[in-house]
């Protein structure tokens, strides 16, 4: 038993959480920053105080105090993008000429011209964003970095969180009560049996360190709890009024910016810098201005929407970028459906998609249960700072990048997929287009399925009764994610489709595995004031719980007979669900299709059982009179929606809802932790364990390594995401995890998933590039989680493989192509590698967040030049690669280009992509978190 399970039990403090809800946290001064020098500076008083206003209230007295940025008394202020204001204003508020210079203050007053010569800023967020699974690991390192500041002689308790950090426990829905009454409390406790160690831990966490808030299990998935309770729009610390801005550990943290608050996610080696006081440093980005006009057409939902905007700025480019929406047709958008498109920003590529502060988002904290003072204080700030937008007055025309414009009157209905979320199908094209795939060759658009098999009939049958399957089935159905669960006119819309079919004599086949996860239990609360909950309950979406499912690929187990069926006949089996990624293998591994679609669509599919119908000219099924059932007799009109939204969605809901976050749930009490500022790390535990990241750390930095005749463990091409780097789903039962698991006595049906044991370093080693669909140019069209090694001509398993390098003393890289790291942000898809041996990663290019975290564990990652990749260059892999790099860090600049050298002779340039001067000042260091105790210790 772990240790965490047997000492004594602390819960967190009414207090603590009163004080977070009203947002009245201390203002802390960060610690000293070094530069590339390593030359101590020290930090001045703020170089702008004379802009400290007063903000009165309407009553008499004041909010408090603020840094005016109309006192800038700067016409170019005036004309700044609303997003690029916020990072004005942390920049002004932080600027003490040492971390935040007034150098870089200017950069961003002069976006306009500075912009497009990609200038480097620092950016100090209000707060930090974890969920659990990035929390255990999070906490785990912060563990870590106590011990090794205690071993070098150093005050381990200086490593404590320096802004708040939000953790929210959203756990992972991943077992199979799902048609039942029960399912929430039955999935809990099944839960908390598996994670109880890892949730003592993070529990264990929020009393050790300061500053850390947790909440409990079952609150609802950490974006939405973010959306309805964390966020504050405009904090009060100390009397100091500023906008609240935050960065996760999760890509979806964007989804916040449908409130008005600058957030974005980032690796969680970067987010744990930031809670160290470290200032992010970001290029300034540019801005695509994204207009919309109209209003959308009945029956078309926001998803329609959502997935519209994504394939426009997928073309249009906006990889690194912030999207500000604007224009009249934001007053037609509910909150909730700005968090919705706000959501989707990782995968149309924006860094955020930005929906500034109006009447809407005052509105919406009315309803969630933000006091009318607070809102009040909001407001007043905002329109201070000329940071709010008042439609009913003439508006300033702002200077954005570039531009898009999108009439809602145009958006139709439709879906995503089968396997990439900006693949989007008009639904009334999608039985054309599903035969399209099964005809073209394999890829994003192909499942290469010969003619005369595409009408094959897969009999078989299911509880003794007769079923089948056909290419295009449906088996997994699920209302699921953070992305559309926020949004009550998407989840009432699916319970008046399940209605109306109910009614009319439809149900859908047992066969097809259904379940209902809502973001919170505030769904809950206005699906059953709404009387709806039992028509879903009618058609199998019962509520499971209240966190990821399907979309992270905790769908569960098939039912033995379909699996079989979809196994034995070769069937190209249909996932259909409101999340926002379907990436092949990531929703169930015998789901080849997998397609997005909003949560009405998501019932309507189940109950036509598959995806190759023709909405328009083909029934769905046949009514209890026997008639045909069409798609257009079960849905329902925007104005019926509409009318139980307002009926039914409620304040109370909310205030009820997170007035229980203050007392936790008897499970999540009843936890018993230690007393103890450092860990005690139990060796036999299978889920938390001491990663070996500062094992040998002195105070002298390594200095800017390079690669010595590295081997290639793998070589990709295109489009290896997070997914395929560090699986988050079900450990296989034939991987190398499971091989560890099972030497430490664990069965099977406790292995949990990768998630659950991020906190175990020797598990996720061996999970790294273990997926099952992974592709790897050395296995010659073979796929799956192997590689080759090159002195042996071995085919091992990429752990063994890597282990075995790693005991001649061989260094590793790997080869992709673009947009290498794509996908959810993922610390572990950088941290496995590293852990691995690998020194070096060369693409074509990376997702943001994931170049990131390779700096940040130490890994170099380089860019061919435009036009070349491995297969141009003529590389195959088998060769061995130096990459030299300058002696002394300061003689490096970023992204400049190095000589790639193998040993069969060939030569090429890559671009290195340390983008900024502290990313080299984390090379330099081994990685950014040596680099920050190093600078702590150094700080004395």
């Amino acid at each position: 038993m772990s240790r965490f399970s047997s000492t004594s039990s602390s819960s967190p403090s009414l207090t603590t959480y009163r004080s977070l809800r009203t947002g009245y946290w201390p203002l802390r001064t960060a610690g000293t920053f070094l530069d590339r020098s390593q030359k101590k500076k020290t930090a001045t008083e703020n170089a702008y105080k004379v802009l400290i206003t007063s903000l009165p209230k309407p009553g008499g007295g004041e909010f408090g105090k603020y840094f005016s940025l109309t006192a800038l008394n700067d016409k170019r202020v005036d004309k700044l993008p609303y997003s690029i204001k916020i990072l004005l204003e942390s920049a002004i508020r932080n600027c003490d000429n040492f971390q935040v210079t007034k150098e870089n203050v200017e950069k961003i007053i002069d976006w306009e011209i500075s912009s497009p010569t990609l200038v480097e800023i620092p950016f100090k967020p209000a707060r930090v964003l974890l969920q659990d699974f990035a929390g255990v690991p999070a906490v785990v390192d912060l563990a870590c970095m106590r011990d090794a500041m205690n071993s070098l002689g150093s005050d381990s308790n200086k490593i404590n969180p320096l802004i708040p950090v939000d953790l929210v426990i959203d756990h992972s829905v991943q077992v199979d009560v799902t048609r039942s009454e029960n399912a929430v409390k039955e999935n809990m406790e099944i839960e908390f049996q598996r994670n109880k160690e890892r949730f003592a831990f993070l529990k264990w966490g929020s009393t050790a360190f300061r500053n850390m808030l947790v909440v409990p299990p079952g609150s609802g998935i950490v974006h939405q709890v973010n959306l309805e309770y964390l966020g504050r729009v405009v904090f009060n610390s100390d009397g100091m009024l500023y906008p609240d801005s935050v960065v996760g550990t999760d890509s979806h943290t964007t989804m916040i910016d449908g409130l008005g608050v600058a957030g974005w996610g980032v690796g969680g080696i970067e987010a744990e810098a930031a809670m160290l006081g470290q200032p992010m440093s970001m290029v300034l980005p540019g801005v695509v201005g994204f207009k919309l006009s109209g209003k959308l057409k009945n029956g078309v939902t926001t998803t329609d929407l959502v997935l519209t905007a994504t394939q426009m700025l997928r073309k249009h480019g906006v990889v690194g970028k912030f999207v500000e929406f604007y224009g009249d047709g934001m007053s037609e958008l509910s909150l909730a459906d700005r968090a919705t498109i706000a959501n989707m920003s990782t995968k149309y590529g924006a860094t955020m998609g930005f929906f500034p502060v109006d009447h809407v988002t005052l509105q919406y904290l009315k309803l969630t249960g933000r006091s009318d003072e607070t809102v009040s204080m909001v407001e007043a700030y905002l329109r201070a700072n000329k940071m709010f937008i008042d439609y009913n007055e003439p508006q300033i025309e702002r200077a954005y990048s570039s531009y898009l414009q999108l009439n809602l009157d145009e958006v139709e209905p439709c879906v995503s997929g089968p396997k990439r979320p900006h693949d989007r199908v008009p639904l009334k094209e999608m039985k054309a287009d599903w035969h399209s795939c099964l005809d073209n060759k394999v890829g994003f658009k192909g499942f290469a399925v010969p003619k005369e098999t595409q009408d094959k009939v897969a009999k078989f049958s299911f509880r003794g009764q007769p079923a089948e399957l056909k290419h295009g089935s449906v088996v997994i159905a699920a209302i699921t994610s953070c992305t559309n669960t926020s949004n009550p006119s998407a989840m009432l819309g699916a319970a008046l489709v399940a209605k109306k079919a109910s009614e009319l004599g439809l149900q859908v086949k047992p066969w097809v595995k259904t379940r209902l996860a809502p973001g919170s239990g505030v769904a809950t609360k206005y699906l059953l004031e709404s009387g709806l909950q039992k028509y879903l309950n009618q058609q199998g979406f019962h509520i499971v719980g209240y966190g990821c499912t399907t979309c992270i690929g905790n769908s569960g187990d098939l039912d033995d007979s379909v699996a079989a069926a979809i196994t034995d006949n070769d069937i190209v089996a249909s996932a259909v669900l409101s999340g926002n990624r379907n990436f092949e293998g990531r929703v169930h591994a015998l789901t080849r299709a997998n397609y997005l679609a909003s949560p009405p669509l998501v019932v309507a599919y189940a109950l036509a059982g598959t995806v190759d119908i023709d909405f328009e000219k083909e029934p769905i099924g046949t009514g209890k009179d026997g008639k045909s059932v069409y798609f257009r007799d079960i849905w329902p009109a925007s104005e019926e929606i509409a009318e139980v939204v307002q009926s039914c969605v409620l304040p109370e809901m909310f205030k009820s809802t997170y007035e229980s976050i203050t007392t936790g749930n008897p499970m999540w009490n009843d936890l018993l932790v230690p007393k103890t500022s450092l860990c005690s790390w139990d060796p036999n535990s299978t889920y938390i364990h001491e990663p070996p990241y500062f094992k040998g750390m002195t105070m002298d930095p390594p200095g800017p390594n390079g690669v010595k005749d590295a081997y290639c463990l793998l070589n990709f091409g295109d489009s290896i995401t997070t997914d395929h780097i560090s699986p988050a789903g079900n450990i296989s039962k034939d991987s190398a995890a499971a091989k560890y698991l099972l030497e430490r006595g664990v069965e099977q049906k406790h292995f949990n998933s990768y998630d659950s044991r991020r906190g175990n370093d020797e598990v996720m080693a061996r999970g790294s590039f273990a997926n099952i669909h992974i592709v790897n140019k050395l296995l010659k069209g073979e796929v799956g989680p192997k590689t080759v090694h090159i002195p042996t001509g071995e085919k091992l398993y990429v752990f063994d493989a890597a282990q075995k390098y790693k005991e001649a003393g061989q260094a590793t890289i790997i080869i992709a192509g673009a947009e290498y790291g794509s996908g959810r942000s993922r610390d572990w898809a950088a941290k496995g590698p590293m852990l691995l041996g690998v020194k070096a990663v060369i693409a074509k290019s990376f997702e943001r967040i994931h170049r990131s975290n390779l700096v940040g564990m130490g890994i170099i990652p380089l860019c061919f030049k435009d036009g070349e990749d491995a297969d141009t260059l003529g590389l195959t892999g088998h060769e061995r690669y130096t990459i030299k790099f300058p002696s002394k860090v300061s003689e490096i600049k970023p992204g400049q280009d190095v000589t790639v050298k193998t040993d069969t002779g060939k030569s090429f340039i890559c671009k290195a992509r340390f983008d900024t001067e502290v990313e080299l000042a984390y090379f330099d260091h081994g990685g950014l978190l040596p680099y920050v105790i190093r600078n702590m210790i150094k700080q004395g």
